[in-house]
């Protein structure tokens, strides 16, 4: 290889190494160009470098020597790779698990548990596989069948009295309304003992057992406290126990408590009112006194005008009237007696049909046998489309009872959540500790759902839940050892669409 001095047409000097091959002169490399004499020397100096380093060879290519530069490079830093997990869920929850102050319990297997539940709600045994496999942590199915059975309800009270002060701080101090409300969990089971019996299924699954689970919330949906009651249990009666429970645990004074017309029953509203309760209730307008009956039928149907008048000495009665409303009634009305004109086109009854339920109340049964469709009771039906009742002892204005009470849609909410996201059912444990464990787990889980729920809007991250752990998921954690050989550090690989989580991760990452 030698050194060359090139005069280009410009003027200006290029200086060249070049190399003898096949009897031509062929460019190994350029180190430039210049008009200056002191940087064209420069420029000369540092090509008889290069030959004194690569003087043995006759033709260099430099590009590739770079390239396999590169790749030892790469070589040698994913030789040092030590481990790689798609852990970023974890990193996340466990934050906000701290966050929330569950750390104060101390029970690392609950944390992994609910946090399991966030990211990937299925069975016990694909819960242990997932932790080992994304998070590196190895549980043992054995043992958390026996965590299950030690933790029954020894942490319930710890955990509610968490979320009651977490939720109080989110709210400002001061819960102020609080939700109530019933679902049903199903087991794969038809099998029954004290607490799996068949009920009423707001699932639709009549032939399983099942269990019932009461749930009170906050305003936004956040969770406070939970029963669980045997699955043939009367809805109506779970709704004082839980109350006075919550009440008495959490020393609250001013509060209003929210409910579905379910709940309404004379004797609730005695108890109620008996412990000093401020309560707003969906009404049964046509189980309301003839006096009641008559003057609400006696009302202009108009969706702009609340009417209401007293009942019962120091409660309320708020009707209200929507077009919308009275539309789907006369809707499902209609469609129920097309079922009962199919069903009953012969005039007669069978003993299976009798006691069906739906809009056989149009029915007038004659013989035991003989049937016909009361058109005087359509008719009676009628008067009652759109119309709506709402019944409490507080002092609010009626279009604000009627908005606390559209609130409830938060625990309709946290029951979808409850049992689709995080499937807290069906249920396949049978034991009642385990059963109680099991739920105890899907209310921690709920709780940080709604709490990563709220970090994201407050922060102003336009995506779901959902969408953010499915987007934590794809982030890879990157355990890279040392040069020395003792010492690991987790580099997390972040792109473009991770970036939106960043406020969520550690600073560190």
């Amino acid at each position: 290889m030698f050194v060359r001095r090139k005069l280009n047409k410009s003027g200006s000097i290029s200086v060249q190494v070049l190399s003898k091959r096949n009897g031509r002169n062929v460019l190994v490399r350029s180190f430039g160009s210049s008009r200056i004499e002191a940087e064209v020397c420069e420029m000369e100096r540092r090509a008889h470098d290069f030959i004194n380093t690569y003087g043995g060879q006759t033709v260099f290519d430099f590009e590739a020597h770079q390239q396999t530069q590169r790749r030892t490079q790469l070589d040698n830093v994913f030789s040092q790779i030590v481990d790689i997990r798609q852990n970023a869920p974890q990193i996340i929850l466990e934050r906000i698990y701290d966050g929330i102050g569950f750390d104060a319990i101390g029970d690392d297997t609950l944390r992994l548990l609910a946090i399991a539940r966030v990211c990937q709600p299925k069975s016990k045994l694909a819960t242990v596989d997932y932790l080992k496999r994304c998070f590196n942590e190895d549980v043992k199915l054995h043992k958390v069948y026996r965590y299950m059975d030690t933790l029954y309800n020894t942490q319930r009270e710890k955990i509610q009295n968490i979320s009651v002060a977490h939720t109080r701080g989110v709210l400002g101090g001061q819960i102020g309304i609080v939700f109530y409300d019933v679902t049903t969990l199903y087991f794969e089971s038809a099998r029954e003992d004290v607490l799996r019996t068949p009920g009423f299924s707001k699932d639709g699954k009549t032939t399983e057992s099942q269990i019932v689970l009461g749930l009170l919330v906050s305003r936004d949906g956040y969770p406070l406290s939970y029963n669980i009651f045997n699955g043939s249990q009367y809805e109506g009666r779970t709704f004082i126990p839980i109350i006075d429970d919550f009440v008495q645990r959490f020393s609250l004074t001013d509060f209003i408590v929210v409910a579905d017309a379910g709940l309404l029953s004379r004797k609730n509203i005695t108890l109620l009112k008996a412990t000093g309760y401020k309560f707003i209730l969906g009404g049964r307008i046509k189980k309301e006194s003839a006096m009641v009956q008559d003057w609400v039928l006696t009302l202009e149907k108009d969706s702009r005008k609340l009417n209401e008048t007293e009942i019962n000495g120091d409660e309320r009665i708020i009707i209200s009237y929507s077009d919308e409303r009275a539309a789907k009634d006369r809707h499902n009305r209609e469609r129920g007696i097309q079922r009962l004109r199919k069903a009953y086109a012969s005039g007669r009854i069978s003993k299976k049909n009798i006691n069906q339920r739906g809009y056989n109340k149009f029915l007038t049964i004659e013989n035991d046998v003989i049937v016909s469709i009361d058109e005087a009771k359509i008719e009676a039906d009628a008067r009652w489309d759109g119309l709506k009742s709402y019944v409490t002892n507080t002092d609010l204005p009626a279009a604000d009872v009627i908005e606390q009470y559209h609130g409830l849609w938060v625990v309709e909410r946290a029951f979808r959540i409850t049992k689709g996201n995080l499937e807290a059912r069906p249920i396949f444990h049978f034991t009642e500790r385990r059963i109680e464990a099991h739920i105890c787990i899907c209310f921690v889980a709920y709780k940080l759902y709604k709490e990563l729920e709220r970090l994201l809007r407050t922060l102003g991250i336009a995506l779901s839940v959902d969408k953010a752990l499915d987007i934590a998921k794809t982030i890879s954690t990157v355990t890279v050892a040392l040069p020395d050989g003792t010492t690991a550090t987790r580099i997390m690989l972040i792109t473009s669409e991770h970036r939106l989580l960043q406020p969520l991760l550690p600073s560190n990452f």
